[in-house]
């Protein structure tokens, strides 16, 4: 029986981060992938254009739809713009039992805000506590709890309910990303030559997804996230090779099928 993952997160028109990246990580990975869609955006590789948000029981609706249906074993959660999605959302998943991979994503790679500051409470309050794993990067990291080191800010994190938390360093400076795997017990950093690409769109969500779809399969929590690092890697070195759109390009999430 092939693993099961659901996506709730936002669609990207132009393919290369939300749902539709959402997807292509799950097959990726070897995963059948569901998807529930909480906004649509009019964008592209160069700019988010218009945002029009799915009403909140359209979005429960979706969720119940599938739960019903699917034995969904992970999810991967995404865009959610407002307090009373969040809410609807955390609603929606009270019954469900398998792991749960928050992304929380508040601005888009063209800079293009996709939170609403509103909807920062109700996320640290409602949802973190639910999420088996949070996966900020560093902007997100300081918009949750302020700045400060790695130390500090899983801490903070830990103190809103995390349970474990990937501190992704794809903003940082240096020759060399570096992430971490923060838990309450340790911390494993993974490490990778930073590549020198401006075609880095969806790699967040890409990579959430990707953990997401190893959860579903079974692997642990560090396996998960080391297994979907080396994926996200290759997929950066062999970004330049699509060629798609005329701005911050999307990553090849099928480098190990197609060139």
């Amino acid at each position: 029986m092939i693993a099961k993952a659901l996506t709730i997160a936002g669609s990207d028109s132009g393919g290369g981060a939300g749902v539709q990246a959402d997807l292509k990580s799950f097959s990726a990975m070897g995963v059948y992938g569901a998807s529930v869609v909480t906004a649509i955006t009019a964008q592209n590789t160069q700019a988010v254009t218009a945002i029009h948000a799915v009403p909140d029981d359209i979005v429960a609706a979706q969720i119940k739809a599938v739960l019903d249906d699917i034995d969904i074993h992970a999810i991967k959660i995404g865009m959610l713009g407002t307090p009373s999605l969040i809410k609807a959302v955390v609603e929606a998943l009270s019954n469900f039992s398998g792991s749960i991979v928050l992304d929380p994503v508040m601005v888009a790679q063209s800079g293009d805000k996709l939170l609403a500051d509103s909807a920062i409470d109700a996320l640290t309050t409602q949802l973190i506590p639910r999420a088996t794993l949070l996966t900020p990067n560093l902007p997100e990291a300081e918009s949750l709890v302020g700045a400060g080191t790695l130390a500090e800010q899983s801490a903070r994190l830990f103190d809103l309910g995390a349970q474990a938390v990937l501190m992704k360093g794809g903003h940082a400076d240096g020759a060399t990303c570096v992430d971490a795997l923060v838990t309450r017990d340790a911390t494993h950093q993974l490490s990778a030559p930073r590549i020198q690409t401006g075609n880095t769109h969806g790699t967040g969500c890409s990579f959430s997804s990707a953990i997401a779809a190893c959860l579903a399969q079974g692997l642990t929590l560090k396996a998960s996230v080391v297994r979907s690092h080396h994926w996200l890697h290759q997929a950066i070195v062999q970004a330049d090779t699509l060629e798609v759109g005329h701005g911050h390009g999307p990553v090849h999430h099928f480098h190990a099928l197609w060139a």
